[in-house]
């Protein structure tokens, strides 16, 4: 009875269940009047802490849990029930609410970023001939690319990625110390030579000055790119990739201090390449990874 002092203290739960803990060494209602609990309200208890419902939430929970963790702490209610019923499992959004509460399973919460977009310059502008068709029905069709930053104690770090829109797959990324065209050649390079596209692709920007400079559409031109960039000051014209960049804030970045730009970059290529493209499932993708998305297409 050493816990009893502590469990004192705590609610009604915590006495049942180490009265159960105990009864197979002393009478139960000798512990129930230790407790200050009645033996009424504890059989009530364990009648239910038995019952093949409550049975069934503790393995739901455990799984939920499992599947939470997998998920480096960011699926909430919608996604961890599409989890399950891959797995052949099927709970209500309800339940699985209410066992996250119970288990103090939270997501990690979406915050306002800052955008990066530098369109304050006398460079030539494309037409937005994307028109905000984000769903294309083939891969190699039309490409957004946007660049973000990072903060790091050495300063910041630059990331510059490209994305198909079929399947929401990053296809071309690059990192540096500083916010120059080459970083986003490098991106777009990666991507080409990874994918191999045929000529005509859609490729949509921002109007920031890297994407309008001579030396880039010099590159969107020899392959064949078909350059589209948003109206000036408007987001929403690039939602997918303004999107990603949500999402891998909030999902790996938001809370952590990077000590250097190395450490950065280790965990924003375990997050694009390892978890993003081949784990994190999408609500527009039917709640499948974009890797297996252009697999099953």
């Amino acid at each position: 009875m050493k816990k009893s002092c502590s469990v004192f203290r705590q609610g009604r739960p915590a006495k049942y269940a180490l009265i159960k803990e105990q009864s197979a060494f002393h009478r139960v209602k000798k512990l129930c009047q230790v407790l200050s609990v009645s033996s009424s309200a504890y059989y009530v208890w364990l009648k239910g802490f038995l019952s093949p419902r409550h049975q069934e939430d503790k393995l739901l929970a455990q799984t939920l849990r499992n599947e939470f963790e997998k998920s480096r702490q960011t699926y909430g209610v919608p996604r961890l029930q599409q989890v399950l019923r891959q797995a052949g499992k099927y709970h209500g959004k309800a339940r699985i609410k209410r066992l996250m509460q119970r288990e103090g399973l939270k997501p990690k919460a979406a915050r306002r970023f800052k955008v990066t977009t530098d369109s304050c310059h006398s460079k030539p502008v494309a037409e937005n001939l994307l028109k905000r068709q984000f769903n294309p029905k083939a891969p190699n069709v039309a490409w957004a690319s946007d660049i973000t930053y990072i903060q790091t104690n050495e300063g910041w770090l630059y990331l510059a990625t490209v994305i198909d829109l079929f399947n929401r797959k990053i296809v071309g990324w690059s990192m540096g110390r500083r916010l120059v065209t080459s970083l986003i050649q490098e991106a777009l390079m990666m991507a080409i030579h990874r994918n191999k596209p045929p000529k005509g692709v859609v490729h949509h920007s921002d109007r920031g000055s890297q994407y309008c400079s001579n030396a880039y559409q010099l590159l969107l031109r020899k392959y064949g790119f078909i350059c589209s960039m948003s109206g000036s000051g408007n987001c929403y014209d690039n939602a997918v990739m303004e999107s990603f960049y949500h999402t891998l804030k909030v999902e790996t970045i938001y809370g952590m201090t990077y000590k250097t730009r190395k450490e950065a970059q280790l965990a924003l290529f375990d997050y694009i390449e390892v978890f993003y493209n081949r784990k994190r499932i999408h609500s527009t993708l039917g709640f499948q990874t974009p890797s297996k998305f252009g697999m099953v297409a």
